[in-house]
């Protein structure tokens, strides 16, 4: 009954050593092909073309025009005359002293800075994602692998149970608690092999490919508590987490706005220096040829805009405190998120432990009670339940083995210190299926 789920196991890619992919490779594809990266490196582009047209508005500006026409002028009672004009003219302004500008690039670098920080965010994401979704695929795959070899193990039982009922050894009820057991385990495979292929796309998701055989886990490792007090740990995610480093950059830009709009109310100096050259005057008639050079320092006093200023002053204030409001929220998002990633991969070292022993004793019950099978002094009913146990405690076992590996990622994603070296220390922990 077990060889269909075998089969689709299989076309799952979990029975091809030939193609087998490792955590490393993964991460390869993913950095080649993860949207979200991409547009954070796309995002911090756009943050370095606005800090350059800010700064172009305090240097020099050059605007030249040139224009040719035919004039054709009548007089009255004096006949007319048919020429040829042009028109010339260059000019050159130059910000002497403009504080709008001068905070307007002062906040576009801050938010060129935030960029820069939210794409190492990005790629800090993408590390711990890589992580979480390739043992989501083996936990999945694993679960899958368990059920089907307790199907198996259900299926030997049963068989047993039918030659002892057809010899009056047992009772009715022992085999249908049986074929009970046996269908219960088919529907679970069934939800395992779900979760398997949603497992599979989530991390098709971040590498655009579909991933064949993953390197499992290797048997033998060791599974450390992170050393030091929770609340060292959390003044370290504090202090150099690039979420929260973003999100003090957001709230530097949003003032620098404030004090950029603000200076909207003060004069503007600048210096002109302009060049004019035309051989037409007045009124489209016929002149002599005119030059006119000029040096100006020009002085714009903003007296009243119509209460625009003052509200674009409100608007940016208030910009300043939704900042300040988002930035709070991240600082207690961290906080839990350190907290919850310390203690949780705490736990689960802990948790390894006991569960091997768990484990060990689920062996040793299940290989007692069919010997006890055997002798008549046990049930069928007390076999099933322990080997239901045992292989529980296998879920169980592997389960914990990869929550461990995850928490310990986000830990260090939360206080800052993911890295692809993080990728190469997991990668060795995994087995590397002999290639056919």
């Amino acid at each position: 009954m077990a060889k269909p789920a075998l089969c689709l196991l299989a076309a799952l890619g979990f029975a091809c050593p030939a193609a087998a992919e490792n955590l490393l490779e993964i991460y390869h594809q993913a950095l080649l092909a993860d949207p979200e990266l991409k547009g954070a490196a796309d995002k911090l582009d756009l943050g370095s073309a606005q800090t350059g047209q800010a700064m172009g508005q305090m240097l020099p500006q050059v605007t030249g025009t040139a224009n040719w026409s035919a004039n054709d002028q009548q007089i009255v009672n004096f006949g007319g005359q048919h020429y040829k004009g042009t028109r010339y003219y260059v000019s050159l302004n130059q910000t002497l002293i403009d504080f709008g500008k001068f905070w307007d690039w002062k906040r576009a670098q801050r938010i060129e800075d935030q960029y820069t920080t939210e794409l190492l965010v990005a790629q800090h994401n993408l590390l711990f994602n890589v992580v979480e979704r390739y043992f989501d695929v083996l936990a999945a795959a694993d679960q899958l692998n368990l059920t089907l070899a307790e199907i198996d193990a259900t299926q030997n039982e049963l068989e047993q149970v039918k030659k002892q009922f057809d010899k009056q050894l047992i009772k009715i009820t022992d085999l249908y608690e049986t074929e009970a057991r046996l269908d219960q385990l088919k529907a679970e495979a069934i939800a395992a092999e779900s979760q398997l292929i949603i497992a599979r796309q989530a991390l098709t998701q971040l590498t655009g490919q579909t991933p064949q055989q993953l390197s499992p886990l290797q048997d033998e490792i060791d599974f450390p508590e992170i050393e030091g007090k929770l609340e060292d740990w959390i003044a370290v995610a504090q202090g150099q987490n690039p979420g929260m480093a973003a999100q003090k950059l957001a709230i530097e830009a949003a003032s620098d706005n404030v004090v950029a709009q603000r200076a909207k109310h003060l004069p503007v100096v600048d210096l002109q220096l302009y060049f004019y050259d035309t051989d037409i005057g007045f009124q489209s008639s016929r002149t002599s040829h005119t030059q006119t050079q000029a040096a100006a320092i020009n002085v714009n006093v903003p007296i009243f805009t119509g209460g625009t200023t003052m509200y674009r002053v409100d608007e940016a204030q208030s910009r300043l405190e939704i900042a300040k409001d988002e930035s709070e929220i991240k600082l207690r998002e961290l906080v839990k998120e350190t907290s919850d990633a310390f203690s949780a991969s705490n736990a689960d070292a802990r948790r390894i432990k006991a569960s091997e022993k768990a484990l060990a004793s689920a062996v040793k019950s299940r290989e007692a009670m069919q010997k006890g099978l055997k002798f008549g002094v046990e049930t069928v009913a007390d076999l099933l339940r322990a080997q239901q146990q045992e292989y529980k405690a296998k879920r169980d076992l592997a389960g914990t083995k990869y929550n461990y590996i995850t928490n310990r990622i986000r830990f260090l994603k939360a206080i800052g210190s993911i890295s692809e070296d993080n990728i190469q220390e997991v990668n060795q922990w995994l087995t590397v299926p002999l290639k056919n």
